[in-house]
């Protein structure tokens, strides 16, 4: 998933330039990638400070471009932030490789429901990053009437046409328009897939574009007025514009959770599980959280945070809201996915 918080690159001493293409070993230098603008400049900093371990960053849009550079090898990277639903393909693609992050000294720091998760049940391979939930915004100042429902987002009012802000990951874009028609994640049947793309191509000519990055950006300038969006994100724009809002349809949302792993042939496996360790801590778990406004997997960075972030509705889903983590799909469905997003993009 695509998280998405903007800062200067530049403004970032602590911070090696961006990294090449591939890396060499280096002892004394941790290579991230990770989502775009989803990585606390502040934490990094911190991270260095107390190892001396200093730090590169590189960034993608989506799982699929991850999976994709991770297939083509040589990536040189020491850590990536892998989506749940991605997890097992990157396992059984063996393109991450084993950490036995339950021997590490603040694993017991983790809330006990993601100490197992369905992706991962050992804690073998991942560590979490970051959770939340993907659904979508509006500018209630362009649009006043009620929004309940994905309805609205697949076939939008007039007022949003050419304005809407769709996903650029095609995993994300197929399973949201499946649970706007009540179907599970992952489908591959013929006749569903017929009828969602004939829902998405319906909805075309109201899209803006389909791009993961710089979702905030666009909504904050106008430049979109609705737009699929995750929880965070969300809420950093209602920060900055307060009519927007972070809708939870009765169709229900998108859990997901971002992973820490370390792919195979990683530089510098030791430095990789220092920062894993590194991110269980209470402290530094809050001050990801508190620059991405996302929930992390550690209940004792609560007392770090402030009101602002933990009682935001973003932060807090409803207590009655349905709330899907969609497997990884399989093949056939990746295929049809595949499919469906080469006739939509054309």
């Amino acid at each position: 998933m695509n998280r998405f918080v903007q800062y200067a690159l530049t403004a970032l001493p602590a911070l090696l330039p961006l990294a090449p293409a591939a890396h060499a070993a280096d002892p004394g230098v941790l290579h991230i990638y990770n989502w775009t603008d989803y990585t606390s400049a502040d934490l990094l900093k911190k991270f260095t400070k107390e190892t001396g371990i200093k730090v590169t960053l590189d960034t993608y849009d989506s799982n699929e471009t991850l999976l994709a550079k991770l297939k083509a090898g040589g990536s040189g990277y020491d850590m990536i932030m892998v989506s749940n639903d991605f997890v097992k393909i990157f396992i059984d693609q063996k393109l991450i490789q084993p950490v036995d992050a339950s021997s590490m000294p603040n694993f017991h720091y983790l809330d006990p429901r993601w100490q197992k998760r369905d992706w991962d049940p050992t804690a073998a391979y991942t560590v979490p990053w970051q959770w939340g939930t993907t659904s979508f915004v509006y500018d209630t100042k362009v649009y006043p009437g009620t929004v309940d429902s994905m309805a609205t987002l697949f076939t939008p009012p007039a007022v949003f046409k050419g304005k809407i802000g769709m996903l650029g990951s095609p995993s994300e874009v197929i399973n949201f328009a499946l649970a706007d028609q009540g179907a599970q994640p992952c489908s591959s049947d013929p006749k569903l897939m017929k009828a969602t793309l004939a829902l998405l191509e319906a909805q075309k000519p109201f899209v803006k574009v389909y791009n993961s990055d710089a979702i905030d950006d666009r909504m904050v300038s106008g430049e979109t007025t609705m737009s699929m969006s995750y929880s965070g994100g969300a809420a950093r724009m209602r920060q900055k514009i307060p009519t927007i809002r972070y809708v939870y349809p009765k169709e229900g949302v998108v859990g997901w959770m971002d992973n820490l792993a370390v792919p195979v042939g990683a530089p510098d496996l030791e430095n990789a599980k220092k920062f894993m360790n590194f991110m269980m801590d209470p402290q530094n778990a809050a001050l990801e959280t508190e620059f991405a406004q996302y929930q992390n997997a550690v209940p004792d960075s609560a007392k770090y945070l402030p009101a602002s972030i933990t009682q935001a509705p973003e932060f807090n889903p409803p207590a009655n809201e349905k709330i899907v983590f969609s497997p990884g799909c399989g093949v056939q469905a990746t295929k049809s996915f595949d499919r469906i997003w080469t006739l939509l993009r054309q």
